[in-house]
Order: C-alpha cells, then sequence, then structure tokens
C-alpha cells in the first residue's frame, strides 16, 4: 500500500489485482471478481454458516432443554437469547461483506433476492421458533413470558436489521460503474475516506477533502472501494468530473451516453436526493 501526501490529507492507494477482469454475457456487462477477492468471498460465507448454524444449535437447545426444567431458568434462557443473536448477527455481517465482494447477479431476480437478504432471513429462522415455543410454555407465567417474549422479540428485530441488505450489490452495477470510471478518466481509479459511504472520480473532489479522524483519503479500483464498504460511486459523478477533476462537458456526456447505450441510465442522470457524502 502506497501513500503520498495532497495538501492536509494523505493519500493510501490500495493494493490492486491486475487479474480483474470484466466480460460480456449477451448484451449485458457482467462484473467477475478477482481470484482473491473470490476467495476470500468463499471464506467468509462459510463463517457466516457457522455462525447462524451456532445460533440455531443455541436455540434449539434452549428449546428442548432450557424450556423443559420447571422452573424455567430465566437468567439462562435470557442469556441464550442474546448469544443466538450475536452469532446471527456475526453471521449477517460476514454475509454482507462476503456479498461486496463477489456480489449476485441481477439476471436471477430470486437468487439474487435471496443471496442479498439471506441474513435477515436466517435471523428469522434462528429467533421465530424460540420465540413462539416461550409464549406457549406453560411452565412461565405471564410475566415471564412478557420478559423472555420481549427480549427475544427485540433482539430478533436488531438482527433483521443487521441482516438485511438496505443497497444490494449486484455484477451489474459493478461493473456499470467500472465502466463510467475507465470511459470518463481511462483507469480504473476511485477515491473514498474511511467514514465515507460512497466513493468519487477524483482525489479534489470537497467530500474526500473534508477533515476526518484518520486525515486519509484512499484510492483504489472500483472494486476495492466495494471491498472497502463503500455502497456505490457518487451519484453526481458527472459534476464532480467537470467541476474539480478537469474533465469537460464534451467527456461527461460521451461517457454517459456510452453507458446509457449499454443500458445503465440509471448511473448515468448525475441526481442524487441524499445530502452529498464523503
Amino acid at each position: 500500500m502506497s501513500e503520498q501526501s495532497t495538501g492536509k490529507k494523505k493519500v493510501v492507494r490500495k493494493e490492486s489485482d491486475p487479474k480483474k477482469t470484466t466480460k460480456s454475457k449477451s448484451s449485458e456487462p457482467v462484473w467477475t471478481p478477482t481470484p482473491e477477492a473470490k476467495s476470500k468471498a468463499n471464506k467468509l460465507r462459510i463463517l457466516a454458516w457457522v455462525g447462524w448454524l451456532v445460533a440455531i444449535g443455541v436455540q434449539i437447545f434452549a428449546i428442548f432443554w432450557i424450556l423443559k426444567q420447571v422452573p424455567v431458568n430465566m437468567v439462562l434462557l435470557i442469556a441464550a437469547i442474546v448469544v443466538t443473536g450475536i452469532f446471527s448477527i456475526a453471521g449477517s455481517m460476514m454475509w454482507k461483506q462476503a456479498n461486496r465482494l463477489d456480489p449476485a447477479s441481477k439476471e436471477d431476480a430470486f437468487r439474487f433476492w435471496v443471496q442479498n437478504q439471506l441474513g435477515a432471513i436466517m435471523a428469522i429462522i434462528s429467533f421465530l421458533p424460540l420465540i413462539i415455543m416461550i409464549f406457549m410454555n406453560k411452565d412461565m407465567d405471564s410475566k415471564q413470558k412478557g420478559i423472555a417474549g420481549g427480549i427475544g422479540i427485540a433482539v430478533l428485530a436488531i438482527a433483521m436489521a443487521f441482516g438485511i441488505s438496505w443497497e444490494s450489490p449486484s455484477q451489474e452495477q459493478y461493473a456499470a460503474e467500472q465502466s463510467i470510471i475507465l470511459t470518463l478518466t481511462g483507469k480504473d481509479e476511485v477515491f473514498w475516506t474511511k467514514s465515507g459511504k460512497v466513493f468519487h472520480v477524483c482525489e479534489a473532489v470537497p467530500d474526500v477533502n473534508k477533515e476526518s479522524q484518520d486525515g486519509q483519503i484512499y484510492v483504489g479500483t472500483v472494486e476495492e472501494a466495494h471491498a472497502a464498504g463503500k455502497t456505490r460511486l457518487v451519484s453526481y459523478w458527472d459534476r464532480e468530473a467537470i467541476n474539480y477533476c478537469g474533465f469537460t462537458q464534451e467527456q461527461v456526456d460521451s461517457t454517459r451516453a456510452t453507458i446509457e447505450a449499454a443500458g445503465h441510465s440509471d448511473l448515468t442522470d448525475g441526481e442524487d436526493s441524499a445530502t452529498p457524502a464523503a
């Protein structure tokens, strides 16, 4: 990882993989991860399943042992609920990181939805049977059911919130973003900050030069930006390119026309309903 200083903030370059490629499938550009990213994604998915299976195992233990005790050990039951939540959330976080490294294609809508929302699905599987059995338990009074059931529902809601993919990554999105950057700048290179949610066209844009805790601007490929947790290319990339990055209106228009011809007008409108974020 190389570093250089620009003004007050340090620019940190992510190490790139020269094996990164894109390919076409029919008329739709398809993005593929590097072998390294693919391998890391596979390992994260295995670890995610381990976390979810542990959560389900704790739930089974709670249903078939803790709830069978008379009286029910409330401390142990609540502890089981919390542990289930921890492993469910851990699994979801690893799964979502794997999806950022190796996203699904939108061509298969059902598979795309399942892959991106699997964390929320597994949270329901890990909690709902236990919550139902708590309220059906004949050896617990209404107060105990209310406490344990309420905690179970609350932890389930938290686990589902962590499991839901609010901005689901896709191969098509990555391919379009990479195509924009390559067409406009001639190289797969974008810029972001550690706390920002999106990545940018160049290091001169105000969003990445705002004061930050680590005082660094990160530079790398579109793939590396997503791997770092950035959700997308800033939607007003065209205004950035003209106002701060030295590109002309003609260059931006040419890039927009190229991407729209590939069927990605949603990434070339230059509009952003949200407040600009680094």
